[in-house]
């Protein structure tokens, strides 16, 4: 191993050139903080980069918001992009916006972040591996870390009863339906990936069937000629008021979904993030693919249901999700318990165990976009400018940071499950953090 870079302790690591880090580069750049950056992948873009070592996307893979209300808004997407764009299309995007501003040249590329962290005389340690696993190891010093390796690329692998002699592929192995020609096609879980690969394998595949325990509430992309997230952007409606207005207006755009198999939901629409596909109710209608129950056991060639009854497939697609992963940091760091919750993090990114450590892009929210995850950059951009030009407006938010948490849920009533353990309102929490941003201004 090599020593320490002592050339680097001003500087604060950005781990991560996706969205997120892209967002922190461009931040501390605007306040005049020096950074370093590092990406396992060859280039920008992060999960967008469908080459990329960790990246989860598939050939099919859109954007679920809309451009303009996911883009950031100093740099808008043209308007010859599509209003979903494709991956290559983002891809694209996050190579201008990190050219345009002079981000690439300040991230080392093909470079793993194997540990990060408190050196004993002050400021971090980040030890970087090239090469594989065997690969060129050492370590650097930095005032700090930014924290921006995505929440998509650690799959959540359930384990079943029984055994399946077909193969078994995670949604982040999927990248091509072909791999569906001519086979019987099991997706377990209905999520926003289970139902665009649902919608994929009909083309191919011998047969599709979708495995669900709990219903879900199908969004269409466009309302009225228009991108649906692009309507009601005014003021917030109270919860009820609009859970009961959208309710309504999806039974008159996409009917009832449980006339097509899936169980009733038992919470009201926005407790959990919603399915931006009603192609999969379109397939459904034609008898391409049918809804089962949930599952009871692997048997041999097929899967038994939980309803009883059987069914033969060659394929099965875990559309399960992701855990949080953050291998290279001491989960005391971020006061979390591990598998099933979420770091204690003040607005998701403030850490009462380490003033220098911050963690950017674990918010969920409908409709929060690239924009909110800037404006966690431009949060902390601001508080380490704060400390030198401001210190008192930093020492209050430290003291709010180790203080209660407050509530980012806009009156919402989340489902308990681990991918909504760091969901947010997006009004809620932009308001928020545009709070603090500002009580840190000069």
């Amino acid at each position: 191993m090599e020593p320490p870079n002592s050339t680097d302790q001003r500087t604060y690591a950005v781990i991560g050139a996706g969205p997120s880090g892209l967002a922190a580069a461009r931040n501390l750049q605007r306040a005049g903080i020096p950074w370093t950056g590092y990406e396992l992948a060859s280039g920008v873009g992060g999960l967008w980069d469908i080459d990329g070592p960790r990246s989860t996307v598939y050939e099919s893979a859109h954007l679920i918001s809309s451009k303009r209300t996911t883009e950031f808004a100093e740099f808008p997407m043209g308007d010859e992009v599509a209003d979903y764009p494709s991956h290559r299309e983002l891809l694209g995007y996050f190579r201008d916006f990190a050219t345009t501003y002079d981000l690439t040249s300040g991230f080392e590329f093909g470079a793993e972040v194997v540990a990060a962290a408190p050196h004993p005389e002050g400021g971090w340690t980040v030890t970087v591996r090239h090469g594989g696993p065997d690969g060129e190891v050492r370590q650097d010093r930095h005032a700090g870390v930014l924290v921006a390796n995505g929440t998509l690329s650690e799959p959540s692998v359930p384990t079943f009863a029984g055994s399946f002699d077909g193969e078994v592929l995670h949604t982040s192995a999927y990248k091509s339906a072909s791999v569906f020609a001519g086979k019987r096609v099991l997706i377990i879980g209905a999520g926003n990936s289970g139902c665009d690969i649902a919608v994929d394998a009909v083309h191919h595949a011998a047969s599709v069937d979708l495995s669900v325990r709990r219903g879900y509430y199908f969004v269409p992309k466009y309302l009225f000629g228009k991108p649906a997230d692009t309507l009601n952007q005014g003021k917030p409606l109270p919860p009820r008021i609009k859970q009961a207005i959208d309710s309504r207006v999806l039974k008159m755009f996409t009917g009832d979904p449980v006339r097509f198999g899936f169980p009733k939901p038992d919470y009201k629409i926005y407790e959990s993030h919603p399915i931006v596909n009603t192609l999969v109710l379109h397939h459904l209608g034609h008898g391409d693919l049918h809804v089962r129950p949930d599952i009871d056991r692997f048997d041999g060639d097929g899967v038994v249901f939980r309803d009883g009854s059987r069914s033969p497939y060659d394929v099965i697609v875990l559309a399960t999700g992701y855990h949080l992963h953050y291998p290279f940091l001491d989960p005391k760091l971020l006061r979390w318990r591990g598998r099933g919750s979420a770091p204690d993090l003040y607005l998701n990114i403030f850490t009462q165990a380490d003033p220098d450590l911050f963690v950017l892009g674990m918010i969920e929210a409908s409709g929060i976009g690239w924009q909110g995850r800037y404006e966690q950059a431009e949060l902390v951009a601001s508080y380490l400018r704060a400390r030198r030009d401001k210190p008192g407006a930093a020492r209050a938010l430290e003291a709010r940071v180790a203080g209660p948490r407050p509530d980012l849920s806009g009156g919402y009533h989340y489902l308990g499950l681990e991918r909504m353990s760091y969901y947010v309102n997006k009004d809620a929490y932009r308001s928020a953090v545009r709070a603090e941003i500002e009580g840190l201004a000069p």
